[in-house]
């Protein structure tokens, strides 16, 4: 038995032949090993990458204690609960250009957002509510110690890891880096992940359409998926229903990629042709996932190579992507934390119609009617309407278990923007 075979065949109410999408996920995940090689970027060239070091601050950010608002500095001795005080401003402090000396009593510093807190204070009272005259500043009551101060380390504490591997790195986390003096970071290398799309009625675009044919779309969806990924990218183009050909590709394929992800040739009458010459390369299974699109999936590994077999439907294609490769991929490339898309709930505008066994994808379109979420259908809901996917902006997820959905109940849904 295959090491693939072995592993997933332990796996508890594993069934090829009728696979809840949960398995499928818990069987892929469990032969995914995340890649270890990393490489030194500049911090600018990081956004998306995946952290593959601790990040521990060598400074505290911020550096000092410092004005959180425009105001005056002042000390919380002199001020008063129950009346006014009257204080001598002696100096100002500005955002990199600190008070020299130190603050005695009945004194005060006119202090800016960022500037160091001088000697001798540590309240901060904003300019909206004093009165100045002259060099006198007359300070309400009411104020509290330690108000609109921010302390030195605040946010980050030498010392302290902010950062652990795994970690995706956003704008929030270059910014982070970079308030450390940090130019550049470790990040786990790129994912290389070849695809192809299979079949002979394919049509190149710009080419004029034979009989029976259709243009190649899947290769175009598929190269925008993984371009918003930030994967290293090779598009093997259109392969024909020939043995040689597909293993030549496959081939190619398995001798630079991580991954391999194909269109077409996983269906029922397909597989029998695919599945002999895969078994020769590698070790593949051939799934019937219970799922509405996207039945049928092949997954296993050519070489080094995890390889995906995605239907030839353009709306299955992109279902099973964002249910299976996305979060394989994000796996793959070393991401920590749960790589799956998150469920949110809304009521269901409309009825929609299901039949329990099997977990459905419907394309939807989620709305605000008020004070409340709804979310309806695109419409027809085939499996090749592609339009269905362009016009939606979320999934509607219909559980595996669960029938046909009344308007107002509430169904779980998942958001197209922010894909990755």
């Amino acid at each position: 038995m295959s090491r693939i075979e072995a592993i997933v065949s332990c796996l508890d109410g594993y069934d090829p032949d009728a696979l809840p999408v949960d398995k499928a996920r818990e069987a892929i995940r469990a032969c995914l090993t995340p890649v270890a090689e990393a490489e030194r970027v500049a911090l600018r060239d990081a956004l998306g990458r995946v952290l593959a070091e601790d990040v521990v601050p060598a400074i505290n950010v911020p550096a000092h204690d410092n004005s959180a608002m425009d105001g005056y500095a002042v000390r919380s001795a002199d001020l008063r609960p129950d009346g006014e005080v009257v204080l001598r401003e002696i100096g100002s402090a500005l955002a990199g250009r600190p008070f020299k000396g130190e603050v005695g009593a009945g004194e005060c510093v006119r202090i800016m957002t960022g500037g160091v807190l001088p000697p001798g204070t540590d309240t901060v009272v904003i300019q909206e509510v004093v009165r100045a005259d002259g060099g006198r500043v007359t300070i309400p009551s009411g104020q509290k110690r330690a108000q609109n101060v921010r302390y030195a380390g605040e946010d980050l504490k030498a010392g302290i890891p902010v950062l652990r591997p795994g970690a995706p790195l956003r704008a929030a986390e270059l910014g982070l880096m970079a308030s450390l003096g940090l130019g550049e970071v470790s990040v786990k290398r790129r994912l290389r992940v070849a695809f192809f799309a299979t079949g002979d009625e394919l049509a190149s675009i710009g080419a004029p359409l034979g009989e029976g044919e259709v243009y190649d779309s899947n290769r175009y969806t598929l190269h925008g998926m993984l371009a918003r990924m930030g994967v290293q990218i090779d598009d093997l183009g259109v392969v024909r229903d020939d043995p040689a050909l597909l293993e030549a590709a496959f081939r190619k394929a398995a001798a630079s990629a991580d991954v391999i992800v194909t269109t077409g040739g996983v269906s029922v009458g397909e597989a029998d042709f695919v599945k002999p010459l895969t078994a020769k390369l590698g070790e593949v299974l051939f799934w019937k996932i219970a799922m509405r699109p996207g039945r049928p999936m092949a997954f296993g590994r050519i070489g080094d190579a995890i390889l995906f077999g995605l239907p030839g439907n353009p709306v299955a294609v992109m279902v099973t992507f964002y249910q299976f490769v996305r979060g394989a991929l994000l796996c793959l490339s070393g991401r920590s934390g749960d790589c799956e898309l998150p469920l949110l709930e809304a009521a269901a505008a409309v009825p929609l119609r299901k039949v329990p066994g099997r977990t459905e994808y419907q394309r939807g379109v989620l709305f605000r009617e008020g004070d409340a979420w709804q979310v309806r259908t695109t419409g027809q809901q085939g499996a090749g309407v592609l339009r269905s996917m362009s016009e939606a902006n979320c999934f509607i997820v219909i559980e595996h278990a669960r029938g046909g959905v009344a308007a107002g109940e509430r169904v779980q849904v998942q958001l197209f923007e922010g894909l990755v």
